[in-house]
């Protein structure tokens, strides 16, 4: 789950993460008022779930509470388009308003699972205030790494190392506050990135996190609610949300044949298989193993939702799952939302040839396919016939 950069501030202060002074605002005149009131320069700052908005004019300095509204009212209802947000881009609905800065230095800061050693890392580079992707490919050398043993967690040497990797020897005791501040906040709120880019030294020698991302596991929201409090489903696909709501694994392709199947491993297959026929998904769907009638109908209709879908290929191994109840949830679906697209469906595995019955009985122009193979060269042919 992602949250607003002011989210991620508000949640990294009380551990004692230093952030500048700023305020949310959701009109023109709001953002006045709040650079009246803050006094001198100021940085207008678009909320949305995607970073490179500076680049894409999401980010302004102003010096004035004219100034401000000026910008706020440029950069409300825009739709932002950066690297991050796909050509679709993302309307801005909020803006924070914070306190300029006296800038003498940007520096990378973050925290990250990472899968290789199954531990959190710390990365931290001199580079700050660009993609830390970007500095990786340019210059390797430049990515600082300290990995967190989860019986000790973080210790004070191993952030002082760091100070004095970054030029921050002045600053080692601070830096070590706050790292160790940040490595509380990221186990306590069950994240899976923490970061602060760019993590800025001002002129008078204070360290501030001038911007914060933070990703919290979707897994842990059931003890978080706090944190699910914060979801901005203006900043996420309604099908996906529906789907989440459901139990259901959906997310959103390019392409324009849908996929229902159960198991991860299967629908990555099904997906790479239809790329390989010449097709594009539109989707990945995951059921699961222990869907019902009426949830593989719900499902049905989320993945019909998207008007891209030219073209639907069902394809399910019945292990724990039945295919008799696919069949029937995929006849029901069919039947209620009177699809018109080309619909292929692939059943293996238990009852399946009670599930055949079922699609055989329906009268609907269901195309079956034995193999997976078969059933992803019928749809994307039936598609690009279309």
């Amino acid at each position: 789950m992602n949250i607003h950069e002011h989210q991620a501030k508000e949640l990294l202060k009380p551990f004692g993460v230093p952030v500048p002074k700023g305020r949310v605002a959701n009109t023109a005149a709001e953002a006045a008022a709040i650079a009246r009131e803050m006094g001198g320069t100021v940085v207008v700052k678009a909320q949305i779930h995607a970073g490179g908005r500076g680049k894409a004019g999401g980010v302004k300095v102003v010096k004035s509470p004219e100034e401000a509204e000026k910008a706020a009212a440029a950069m409300l209802g825009k739709t932002l388009v950066t690297h991050q947000t796909g050509p679709q881009g993302r309307e801005v609905k909020r803006l924070l308003i914070e306190e300029g800065l006296p800038i003498a230095r940007e520096l990378y800061l973050g925290m990250v699972l990472d899968r290789a050693t199954g531990r959190v890392t710390v990365i931290a580079s001199t580079e700050g205030g660009v993609e830390i992707e970007e500095v990786a490919r340019r210059a390797p050398e430049k990515i600082l790494k300290e990995v967190i043993d989860p019986a000790v967690g973080l210790l004070p040497f191993q952030c002082r190392r760091l100070a004095y990797a970054l030029g921050l020897s002045k600053q080692a005791g601070p830096f070590t506050a706050l790292l160790q501040a940040l490595a509380r906040a990221f186990a306590e709120k069950d994240c899976s990135l923490a970061e602060i880019n760019p993590l800025v030294v001002t002129q008078d020698g204070r360290l501030l996190a001038l911007d914060a991302k933070i990703n919290i596991d979707n897994n842990a929201l059931f003890r978080r609610p706090e944190i699910e409090a914060l979801r901005d489903l203006n900043e996420e696909d309604p099908k996906e949300y529906d789907a989440s709501k459901l139990g259901l694994s959906y997310i959103s392709l390019d392409g324009n044949i849908g996929c229902m199947v159960n198991g991860a491993g299967l629908a990555m297959a099904t997906m790479d298989i239809i790329k390989l026929c010449g097709g594009e998904p539109a989707n990945f769907l995951d059921v699961g193993g222990g869907a019902t009638k009426e949830r593989v109908t719900e499902a049905f209709k989320i993945l019909l939702s998207d008007k891209r879908v030219k073209g639907v290929l069902v394809n399910i191994f019945g292990g724990i799952m039945r295919c008799d109840v696919i069949a029937q949830g995929v006849v029901d679906a069919a039947r209620e939302l009177a699809v018109t697209v080309p619909l292929v469906v692939r059943l293996q595995g238990t009852n399946v040839e009670q599930g055949r019955k079922i699609l055989a009985d329906s009268g609907l122009a269901i195309t079956p396919a034995d193999t997976i193979g078969d059933a992803a060269e019928k749809i994307v042919k039936a598609v690009n016939k279309r």
